[in-house]
Parts: structure tokens; C-alpha cells; sequence
């Protein structure tokens, strides 16, 4: 139809499980409650980046011979993966917890002194979304103070109805247990509810939870695995209130 033209148009890269081309209408009704759920980091803050360059400073700091391909490994993924998977890739000894505190420590200052930075067309987005009348949930795996005082900084925080975070759950992403807490949260079944993501590990966790999936890469483009579970991978968030308005419209 015309909105789904708009779409294409808008540089939106449609993928084989868009809405309408869900095999028996899985998702048909998904938006019937007007709910969304963000991912943090590299989906609404470009603070992804952050992540790479200090796991790597703190890493060498500390003797490890980490490179930029380690740090964009384990974005956004839970500790008890990125673990095993450091000493695999970087050293067999990488004391990830220690390496971890200090890149904690050392990018913290680096915000509090710089700030941090909102993706381009956050703050628009999260107001066309709620004149649409949508509530607006975050699931994430940074730690709750941080995500609310992240938020503040670029003046989001009163847009979010609930928050759910890793260290709240027993399992990170890619497990769907953050999800399924923000649904709980916001007592609807995942099934109605739509994910945002810009990693492959928060892909899979809201996908896992039974979520519809948007997508806008971060850091690099997902693999065709990744994209085929997206009902909808964007190139930036301008691109998540035309789907929702049409995802409504198709109701």
C-alpha cells in the first residue's frame, strides 16, 4: 500500500518477515497496545562507540592485548557470554570483571565530563510517538541509575513508562529475560509489544521473548540471520514512527 511505498522510499530496507508477510499473521495485531520497548545503548545514545573504545583502553591499561573486533564482539551481550568468549578470543587469563570495573570507571568520567550524545531524531521520535498515543518502555542492559541519569542528560527520561535492565534478571541478552520483564512491567504479553534494537544479541533477546523486532544497526549491518528475524531493519530511528503508524493503519 501507500504507507508501506512511503517506507520504501524513506530508505527503510524491507526484509522477508515484514508485518504483512509474517507467515499466519504472527504478529498482525502486535501493535493493539500501543507499546514499544527500546534498547539503550546505540539505539537511542550513540554511546556504542564508548563502549568499544573503552574496553579496549582498559584492557591494554591492564596488559591484555584486546583489539576494536574484541569490544565490537560482545556488544550488549550478558556477562556470563562475553566472558568465555574474551578468553577465547583475547587471552585464555583476560580477567574480564577487572577489565570490566575499569572501563566502567574510566568511561564514566569521560561522560560526566563530555556528556553523552542522543542518536540523530530521538527526541522527535519519542514525541510523534506519543502524540500517537504510544507508551514507551526501555530494555537494556545498562545498570538502572545509569540508564535514567543517561536519559536526563539528553532529556528523554520522562518519555519512559517503564524500565527494565540486566542487572535485574537473571540472564542479559541475548537471553529474553530484560524483555519479558519490561513486558511484565507494563502487564501485556510479548507477543503485543514491539522491540527496538540496534545489536544482534538485543535482536535475538526481544525476538526470543516473541516480540516484533525493528532494527536500527549501530555499530555494523546485521547478517542475513539477524535481519530475518526484523519486521523491519532501519537506517536511523526516522525511520520507527512511519512503521508504527503503519503497523497501526494495518490493524
Amino acid at each position: 500500500g501507500q504507507g508501506a511505498a512511503a517506507l520504501a522510499a524513506g530508505g527503510i530496507i524491507p526484509t522477508p518477515a515484514t508485518v504483512a508477510q509474517r507467515p499466519g499473521g504472527t504478529y498482525k495485531r502486535a501493535m493493539q497496545y500501543k507499546t514499544i520497548l527500546f534498547d539503550l545503548d546505540g539505539t537511542l545514545l550513540d554511546t556504542e562507540k564508548l563502549y568499544r573504545r573503552f574496553w579496549v583502553e582498559a584492557a591494554r591499561q591492564m596488559g591484555y592485548p584486546m583489539e576494536d573486533r574484541h569490544a565490537l564482539m560482545v556488544r550488549s551481550m550478558a556477562a556470563e557470554r562475553a566472558e568465555p568468549l574474551l578468553r577465547r578470543e583475547v587471552c585464555e587469563d583476560f580477567d574480564y570483571h577487572a577489565v570490566r570495573a575499569l572501563r566502567r570507571q574510566i568511561m564514566e568520567a569521560y561522560i560526566d565530563e563530555n556528556g553523552v550524545e542522543a542518536k540523530a531524531g530521538l527526541l522527535p521520535m519519542l514525541r510523534e510517538l506519543k502524540q500517537m498515543g504510544l507508551r514507551i518502555g526501555l530494555a537494556t542492559a545498562t545498570p538502572e541509575a545509569r540508564a535514567r541519569k543517561y536519559l536526563r542528560m539528553v532529556g528523554a527520561e520522562a518519555a519512559f513508562d517503564a524500565v527494565a535492565c540486566a542487572e535485574m534478571v537473571a540472564h542479559g541478552k541475548p537471553a529474553p529475560d530484560v524483555y519479558l520483564l519490561a513486558a511484565q512491567k507494563l502487564e501485556l504479553p510479548p507477543r503485543v509489544l514491539l522491540g527496538v534494537e540496534d545489536s544482534p544479541s538485543g535482536v535475538q533477546s526481544a525476538h526470543a521473548a516473541g516480540m516484533m523486532v525493528a532494527m536500527v544497526p549501530d555499530q555494523d549491518q546485521p547478517s542475513a540471520e539477524i535481519a530475518a528475524l526484523c519486521a523491519l531493519v532501519a537506517p536511523s530511528l526516522a525511520g520507527i514512527a512511519p512503521f508504527v503508524k503503519e503497523s497501526l493503519r494495518r490493524l
